[in-house]
């Protein structure tokens, strides 16, 4: 079984000052412990790296890079998912639907993922499954 994890996962389960830092906790434990293969895009990725740096330092990068990388099956954004997330972004027109979440929902529609380990309710509104 696979579940796709999304930006705000990795960002709770990194930052101890995260309100959802303890769901996060339990949650990656369940998912590794089951030895879920554990997706997400290099858009998330990057997405990821940035924030995690701008709020948290390189040392907690670092911590990502070394301890929490090798673990993710990682699905590489080609041109045309690229397009097609942005056209999905223009199309509903919202402030807070994001390119990367875009890109999320079409990658887990094509891989067949059904389920998120998310704190982002946009995953809900798209019909997935979230987990914690």
């Amino acid at each position: 079984m696979s579940t796709f994890i999304d930006t705000s996962a990795f960002l709770a389960i990194l930052s101890a000052d995260d309100l959802n830092h303890e769901k996060s906790k339990e949650a990656w434990k369940y998912l590794v412990g089951r030895k879920e293969t554990l997706v997400c895009s290099n858009y998330v990725l990057i997405e990821t790296f940035a924030l995690v740096q701008h709020h948290l330092g390189i040392e907690a990068v670092i911590t990502f890079q070394n301890d929490v990388f090798p673990i993710l099956t990682i699905e590489w954004v080609n041109e045309l998912s690229h397009l097609s997330g942005v056209a999905a972004v223009l199309a509903t027109r919202r402030k807070r639907l994001s390119l990367v979440d875009c890109i999320s929902f079409s990658v887990m529609r094509k891989l067949g993922i059904n389920a998120a380990f998310t704190f982002d309710r946009h995953f809900k509104e798209q019909g997935f499954r979230c987990i914690p």
